[in-house]
């Protein structure tokens, strides 16, 4: 029997330790099986297929070569290579933003951050299923970059509160405020996107962005 197929049931931590020993098989099953949800977690976060690309390399080799930083008391090691993953992108994004002239940065931000949103309703309409789809990955894109990876991580990757804040360092406090905001902008915007379909009515916002 092949050492993928034995790996195949090799918990993630385990497959780290044999990592750890230059079990090279190893390594290859931890990254076939988690490296297709850390591309999407950086995709939905940059909206780049190349940036998400990058990140994934850049998250396997980290682990490489420092998996024994990964502490299982501090939660699952997906939710450490989601903390990797996370920092990668946000470095990524903010040398994308500092090209970025200040006043359109001030005019981005303020559309997020003015009034209180009242979640009330479903603002999707009848968008086709492509078109909905589409317009709650750029409004989730157009979330400030704390509030969005709550949303990536809880509603499209449906981790818990508690992995979500071991991947992100924070409490899970922190975890459920940010994903009630997110939440809200995201109603908001997409209110904005019913108002200028008329014909539009309801769907599920959770729906659409899984």
């Amino acid at each position: 029997m092949s050492a993928m197929i034995l790996h195949s049931t090799t918990s993630d931590e385990d497959l780290l330790r044999l990592v750890s020993t230059g079990d090279e098989s190893a390594f290859t099953a931890l990254y076939r099986r988690r490296q297709g949800a850390i591309y999407r977690f950086a995709l939905h976060m940059s909206g780049s297929e190349s940036v998400a690309e990058d990140v994934t390399q850049e998250v396997f080799i980290a682990l490489m070569r420092n998996g024994d930083r990964y502490d299982p008391l501090k939660g699952s090691l997906s939710a450490y290579l989601y903390g990797i993953a996370r920092n990668h992108v946000l470095r990524h994004l903010e040398r994308e933003r500092s090209l970025v002239p200040i006043t359109e940065r001030a005019d981005e931000e303020e559309s997020f951050t003015n009034g209180a949103f009242i979640v009330e309703g479903d603002p999707l309409g009848d968008l086709t299923r492509n078109e909905m789809i589409e317009t709650v990955r750029q409004s989730v894109l157009a979330l400030p970059a704390h509030y969005r990876e709550a949303v990536v991580l809880c509603d499209l990757h449906e981790m818990s509160y508690e992995e979500a804040a071991a991947a992100l360092d924070c409490a899970v406090g922190t975890v459920r405020s940010r994903l009630h905001r997110a939440r809200a902008l995201l109603v908001e915007k997409l209110r904005a996107t019913r108002q200028a379909d008329p014909a539009s009515n309801g769907k599920s916002l959770t729906r659409c962005i899984a």
